[in-house]
């Protein structure tokens, strides 16, 4: 019940909910209509099962992606996929690993390549290679190019992070560059090279960069505690030191001011990321292309603006709600919209910094700089334009149909699940 109160303090919430449970909204459709299995080759068929094996919720944004397009990101997400697997696998010796990630875009070109002593859970991937690699070589040779490439650099990345920590704060970026900006600067190329997009969306490494960048750091403040249990360290020491002597200190109770304002100089550094957002996605023009990019920026925006300032970062999980994602989701479609999203949430922000915090004067800072992208042409318009005996129904029928929404599907739950990370 004290969900149900929640939801009613945000009545649009319920409705994009129920609208989403009844295929009524704009969210990503599944793979069979866009991607029909008896339309593939058994080599593709393969890979989208794996897709849909390894990450449901990616495997519904891919499959939404227009043309060929589609199945070049169904590779390019594998083979980064089977590369990841080989660096968190703790089986693995540095001494085979280190090596195994400096080479592993060469496997892409051996036929016979696949790796049979994985623990991990997702791998299928590095067994089955073959039929990867096989499907990556039937790939146009631009595509191919673009993969190839960013898998060198990122396995080169991941050996150089693996028995090193972050220390500055650009380590910080330069560790999210290997792990997520070298995705954003792949996938751009990706877009470009398929014509969907401009050259310039491609040759934009900066921006591409930053794109990838924004949803790491997110992923890394959200993420402190369930890091910190598994023994993993991504905050950079640089920032943290000077608010505890070691990381697991601040989730100490007696150090949750020092924490808090730790908390809130990285979401500060997080912010930063977003003008070049705004610009990136200014420039996409296809809609395919634009929803796959906005979405996850989105959710990530409204994830640091939940954390800002929060002390339960420290003591638990902080989500989004279900109906706030699929709202975000449903919205997120045109550059005005996610403008004016970010210009919600960087005022909630805004609306949360303590007259104190060591952070205060930049955050301000850097919110002014999004204020101004955010409201190029005037005062904001608000995105939503229910009449109030829409909300008023929506209301009593999520009130009627409790036990039924509790049913959700596992696809469903999974897709909003990958927003919010």
């Amino acid at each position: 019940m004290e969900l149900l109160r929640k939801w009613l303090g945000h009545p649009e919430e319920i409705y994009n909910l129920l609208r989403f449970k009844m295929g009524g909204c704009r969210a990503p459709p599944p793979c069979t209509p866009l991607c029909p299995q008896d339309s593939l080759g058994r080599g593709l068929r393969t890979c989208y099962r794996y897709l849909n094996q390894t990450s449901r919720s990616f495997a519904a944004v891919i499959q939404a992606l227009d043309g060929e397009l589609r199945h070049a990101v169904c590779i390019f997400y594998l083979v980064l996929r089977a590369l990841d697997t080989i660096e968190d696998d703790m089986s693995i010796s540095l001494d085979v690993k280190v090596p195994m990630l400096h080479e592993f875009h060469s496997y892409l070109y051996q036929p016979e390549w696949k790796y049979m002593e994985s623990k991990e859970k997702d791998r299928q991937v590095l067994e089955d290679f073959p039929t990867i690699s096989m499907e990556f070589r039937n790939l146009s040779k631009v595509y191919q190019e673009v993969i190839s490439d960013i898998c060198h650099k990122m396995g080169v990345g991941m050996a150089e992070f693996l028995e090193k920590k972050v220390d500055s704060q650009h380590e910080w970026d330069k560790y999210c560059h290997y792990v997520a900006g070298l995705v954003g600067i792949g996938l751009s190329r990706l877009f470009s090279a398929s014509e969907l997009e401009d050259p310039i969306v491609g040759q934009d490494t900066e921006l591409a960069n930053s794109m990838g960048l924004f949803l790491q750091k997110t992923n890394i403040i959200r993420d402190y505690l369930e890091d910190q249990l598994e023994g993993r360290e991504f905050w950079p020491r640089e920032v943290w030191s000077r608010y505890a002597k070691k990381l697991s200190d601040l989730a100490k109770p007696e150090n949750i001011d020092m924490a808090v304002q730790c908390l809130n100089e990285l979401i500060t550094n997080a912010l930063h990321h977003v003008p070049d957002v705004l610009t990136y996605l200014s420039r996409l023009k296809n809609q395919s292309v634009f929803n796959f990019c906005a979405i996850p920026q989105v959710m990530a925006i409204a994830t640091l603006a939940a954390c800002y300032n929060n002390k339960q970062v420290f003591r638990g999980v902080v989500k989004i709600r279900k109906g706030q994602a699929v709202t975000l989701m449903m919205d997120a479609t045109n550059i005005q919209a996610v403008k004016a999203i970010m210009y919600q949430y960087v005022e909630e922000i805004y609306q949360k910094i303590p007259s104190t915090d060591p952070s205060s004067n930049k955050t301000q800072q850097v919110i002014a700089s999004i204020r101004a992208m955010s409201l190029p042409g005037g005062p904001m318009v608000s995105r939503h334009h229910y009449s109030p005996i829409y909300l008023s129904c929506a209301m009593l029928l999520a009130a009627l149909s409790w036990q039924y929404l509790s049913t959700i599907s596992k696809a469903t739950e999974e897709y909003v699940q990958a927003g919010e990370n």
